[in-house]
This record gives C-alpha cells, sequence and structure tokens, in this order.
C-alpha cells in the first residue's frame, strides 16, 4: 500500500514572471522505466492545427466535433539519459514532450494501433501520494496491457501527469482499446486500482470514455475519429510551459504543476526508435 503524503500546487496558473491489430510486438514498459518511454526527446514541430480552446475537465475534452480536421503531426529528435532519472521535478511540459507525444500519436495511427479512449485516474484521490505516481500508472499500464494481450489484441498508448489544484497528483492515459474489449476492461478496472493502492475504490477516481462519445468512432467515421482525438491531444498539452506553448501555437494552456519523476511517456512501439525503424524503411 502506498504512503499518504500529499503534495499539491497550489494555483491552476501558471507562476509569475483505427481498427484493432492482433498479436502485436511486446510493448507494455512503465513510467517507471527508461526503454521506449523518452519523457525528454528533442522538440517535434507541429504542422499548423487549428487553434483548440478548452476550459478544463475531462469530458469537456471529448467533447463532440462534428467536422473532422487532420490528426497532430510532428517531426523528430531525441534526448534521454539523466533527465528521466526517478527523483526529477518539473511544473510543464516541454516542447521536447510536446513534439514526442504529437509524433506518438501520428504513429499509433499509422500502425493500425489509434488511441480508443480517454482515461483520467485520480490517484490522490485514491491515497497515492504524488511520488508514487510513476509506479501507480506503471501498474495499472501493465494490466491493461496484459488483459488485452490474453485477449488477443495489441494495444499503443501515451500518458501525462499533473498536479493541479483540487485534483492533486492525477493521470491523463490515451491508450487503444479495441470496442469489443472494453466490456472486460471497464469490468477489471476497478480490482486492478484496489490491487495498485492496497484501498476500497472511491467513487470518481478513474474516468474512461472512448474517444468521440462512441464505440468504434474510428471505424465507422475516421474523419470525425480523428477530430475529437486532436482535442483530447491538445487536452493533455494544456500544461506545456510557456515557452513549448508559444513555439507549438497551443491555446489550451494551465498550469500542469510540480510532478516527481517522469511527466509523460509513451508504450515502446510508438516510441522515438520504433518511429525511427519505420522511417528507414
Amino acid at each position: 500500500m502506498m504512503g499518504s503524503e500529499v503534495h499539491r500546487s497550489p494555483a491552476c496558473q501558471y507562476p509569475a514572471g483505427l481498427k484493432s491489430q492482433c498479436n502485436g510486438p511486446r510493448l507494455e514498459t512503465s513510467p517507471n522505466s527508461v526503454p521506449g518511454e523518452v519523457s525528454s526527446a528533442a522538440a517535434e514541430r507541429l504542422r499548423p492545427v487549428n487553434p483548440l480552446y478548452l476550459h478544463s475537465g475531462t469530458a469537456l475534452a471529448l467533447d463532440r466535433y462534428i467536422l473532422g480536421v487532420p490528426a497532430l503531426s510532428a517531426q523528430r529528435s531525441g534526448r534521454g539519459g539523466a533527465r528521466n532519472r526517478a527523483g526529477r521535478e518539473s511544473t510543464a511540459l516541454t516542447a521536447a514532450n510536446i513534439g514526442h507525444l504529437t509524433a506518438a500519436t501520428r504513429h499509433a495511427g499509422a500502425i493500425g494501433l489509434t488511441f480508443t479512449r480517454m482515461i483520467t485516474i485520480h490517484w490522490e484521490a485514491a491515497g497515492v501520494p504524488l511520488s508514487g505516481l510513476a509506479e501507480a500508472t506503471g501498474r495499472f499500464i501493465d494490466l491493461l496491457t496484459k488483459t488485452l494481450r490474453r485477449h488477443g489484441s495489441a494495444t499503443a498508448w501515451l500518458w501525462v501527469h499533473e498536479n493541479c489544484g483540487p485534483k492533486g497528483g492525477h493521470c491523463h492515459l490515451l491508450v487503444h482499446v479495441p470496442a469489443a474489449l472494453v466490456p472486460i476492461v471497464s469490468t477489471l478496472q476497478l480490482g486492478w486500482l484496489r490491487r495498485i493502492t492496497g484501498k476500497p475504490y472511491k467513487k470518481r477516481v478513474i474516468h474512461s470514455e472512448p474517444i468521440g462519445g462512441r464505440l468504434s468512432l474510428e471505424v465507422g467515421n475516421p474523419d470525425l475519429h480523428a477530430a475529437n482525438l486532436a482535442k483530447a491531444v491538445g487536452y493533455l498539452l494544456k500544461g506545456a510551459g510557456p515557452n513549448a506553448a508559444a513555439f507549438f501555437n497551443l491555446k489550451q494552456q494551465k498550469f500542469g504543476g510540480r510532478i516527481i519523476g517522469k511527466r509523460c511517456g509513451t508504450s515502446q512501439n510508438i516510441g522515438r526508435k520504433a518511429r525511427e525503424r519505420t522511417q528507414r524503411q
């Protein structure tokens, strides 16, 4: 069971000054591990996209679009090493982080594992201290990916940690979950949280929604799904630092708060090395 120490950011504002692909490659790594989850890859510049105007809250990030727009895209590069140490602290996503996450999103779609679900876990409300976020998120992802593999499906995912206001430390996760396996994941996920925290489940700790509001949207209406996915990714990027937000022309901004350890990461199959291998082919 995790400890009870909790750290909160003082306020939510800046300080002054497509189809499921079965039997895919192994890919689960956790926020605690280095391979495949580079949270400090160098900047990857977005092509121009329509500005994202959101308020706050996961539900708002999943509001339905009516018209489709292209998914976010990016270039590439990378750094790692000591910047990924477990005790590192940060208060915002960097331009490097944003480039990595947007390029990973595009690559997930390219390999047939586009993100279909957005999951938010309020770890502080579940009793997990800020120092335990990385471990808790890693364990949840491990349980999720192993469950999907047992049922014959590969997956891809990315996550971002935030620590802001009354929510405290929490995780936003975009993941590919085939529509047929959603009932299984929904049934098991409360048990996963009890196993991870060692405590009874509390109401509203986890919020899980299909991207675009309905299952199989990525198949039935790919353009609409792409528009909703772009909006969901924009919501996850709202914790960008001022310089990164300006570099990528991000309009939706909110102070992401103090995080210990990795602030974001992806599965190996959509990480920098996987993207580089694809480009060489």
